[in-house]
């Protein structure tokens, strides 16, 4: 008697919807976190442009997701994963998704620059580059992890410029360093997954991963100091129970970021929201450091 063939669940979303990602759209909340910082997020204008900030990226990185995976439709058949996204697979016609990007970067543009020209400029920019780094830069090692990087940089950005809120020299170098430190940590993974003969990426071949440990260690680093420098910057007179609330969530973010660490050098980190998403450790850590830091910056 032979044992029947396992049955592959089909998805519940349609291949249009999952050609764009949805489960990475995670990555946008970023975009609060300049309007968290500043302490401003809760007034109602500010989270209204918050939301609207966080739909518009959601828009244009999908657009970037639907070109990408035409661009990489070959390679991303070697990829045991990128197989089974809905183009590679065959489930969504090219011509249908190059239109569908069409649409989703036309309407990103437009809530942009409604909400706010800035907002608008930013995913401008933000689209020219990462179309840039799909078509002609991403086997460029070096400037890929540059390019990826400033994706998470220009969501950062655009929280703040979407309600007109300063960004402070610590909060631009935190959001840098971290954007680079989850890219190369990203990187590294891949290579300790695939391994740099894999033919998936062709940055991946002229990388080693003791570069790229180097890469994610120095960026860390960096990140751990800068929010050091700002949260002992933040103390004041009226701080609940006088106690430096900024200062103690240094504690919780720096493990938490060490926990990443763990992650990448375990090889696991080849998609950063997957980690966040499904890391039980780092969630409550996440927590750890957003309650000090809550009090610190509301209260």
């Amino acid at each position: 008697m032979t044992d029947p063939v396992p049955v592959t669940p089909r998805p519940h979303l349609p291949a249009w919807v999952r050609a764009m990602r949805p489960q990475q759209w995670v990555k946008n909340v970023l975009v609060a976190a300049a309007p968290v910082a500043a302490g401003t997020l809760l007034a109602p204008t500010v989270a209204l442009n918050t939301l609207w900030a966080f739909v518009s990226f959601c828009l244009i990185s999908a657009s970037i997701y639907l070109i990408n995976d035409v661009r990489d439709i070959e390679s991303d058949r070697l990829h045991p994963k990128k197989r089974l996204r809905p183009i590679a697979a065959g489930e969504l016609a090219q011509p249908t998704a190059l239109g569908l990007a069409a649409l989703t970067a036309a309407a990103s543009l437009a809530l942009g620059f409604l909400v706010a020209p800035m907002l608008g400029v930013t995913l401008a920019l933000y689209w020219l580059l990462q179309v840039g780094y799909s078509l002609f830069l991403k086997n460029q090692p070096i400037i890929d992890l540059a390019m990826v990087a400033s994706g998470f940089l220009l969501r950062a950005i655009a929280g703040g410029v979407a309600s007109h809120i300063p960004l402070s020299q610590w909060f631009l170098l935190v959001a840098s360093f971290g954007s680079l430190f989850m890219v190369a940590g990203k990187r590294y993974s891949e290579m300790r997954e695939l391994g740099p003969d894999a033919g998936t990426r062709a940055s991946l071949e002229r990388y080693t991963d003791s570069y790229l440990r180097f890469a994610w260690t120095m960026a860390c680093t960096a990140v751990i100091m800068s929010y050091s420098l700002w949260a002992f910057e933040q103390r004041g007179d009226a701080e609940l129970f006088q106690l430096p609330w900024h200062a103690i969530s240094i504690a919780p973010f720096t493990l938490a970021l060490m926990r990443y660490a763990y992650v990448i050098d375990t090889g696991q980190a080849g998609e950063p929201e997957s980690v966040v998403m499904g890391d039980r450790v780092l969630q409550l850590l996440a927590v750890a450091w957003a309650v000090p830091l809550a009090i610190g910056v509301f209260l």
